[in-house]
């Protein structure tokens, strides 16, 4: 008599023990890489540093991400995420259009220049395609945000007639490339430090972008 056995295997479940300790790890690499972005910039978030501050090998960084460039992406999502949201909260004041619109740049400036070298990471830093695809996800993300208050305001008759989605796109591109030679490392000369020289340039920027979007200015 002959007899066949099968020959089974159990399929490899993972726990949620183990899904957990993935997710903390992911969490804790990913929160080392941007304090290494808030110290220096994306080009001072080298791995090997990344996984000294982690407390892990390089090794295990990959095998969380397919890619250095796929890490400095999902930070950039999760920082610039913050920001928008930002920008959303200043526009959800109470108030004219165009009062909420100038309380969104200024609270995006304010921010900039509290955090410059984040701010410059962000904006202007030169990074990997990859990253750089995100950052103008998240240009149009807050363009968006300001169009729909240039169609509420055009409502409203306090701002005239327009195209709201190329107005957006203006403002954003206004505000954040008046900010790139402040900002940058640089021309760290160039950052005013005192509350006074902020206010001056934050103002100047936000006259210049009102003027041009409501074609007065008191």
């Amino acid at each position: 008599m002959i007899h066949y056995f099968q020959e089974t295997t159990m399929a490899y479940r993972e726990t949620e023990k183990m899904r957990q300790r993935k997710a903390e790890a992911r969490k804790n690499i990913i929160e080392c890489t941007w304090q290494c972005v808030e110290e220096g910039g994306f080009r001072s978030a080298r791995i090997t540093r990344i996984a000294g501050l982690a407390g892990v090998a390089t090794g295990t960084i990959y095998r969380h991400f397919e890619s250095r460039e796929d890490l400095f992406a999902e930070i950039f999502r999760l920082a610039t995420q913050r920001e928008v949201d930002k920008v959303k909260e200043a526009l959800s004041i109470k108030g004219t259009a165009t009062e909420r619109l100038e309380n969104s740049l200024r609270k995006f400036a304010e921010r900039a220049l509290k955090g410059s070298i984040k701010a410059w990471a962000l904006i202007a830093e030169p990074v990997d395609p990859k990253v750089e695809q995100e950052r103008l996800i998240y240009r149009k993300a807050y363009a968006s945000l300001m169009e729909q208050a240039i169609q509420d305001g055009i409502s409203e008759g306090c701002i005239p007639e327009q195209n709201a989605r190329l107005s957006s796109t203006c403002l954003v591109g206004a505000i954040s490339e008046s900010l790139v030679g402040p900002l940058s490392p640089a021309q760290t000369a160039s950052l005013p430090t005192t509350h006074t020289d902020q206010k001056e340039l934050i103002d100047s920027i936000i006259n210049f972008c009102m003027r041009g979007l409501t074609g007065t200015r008191s």
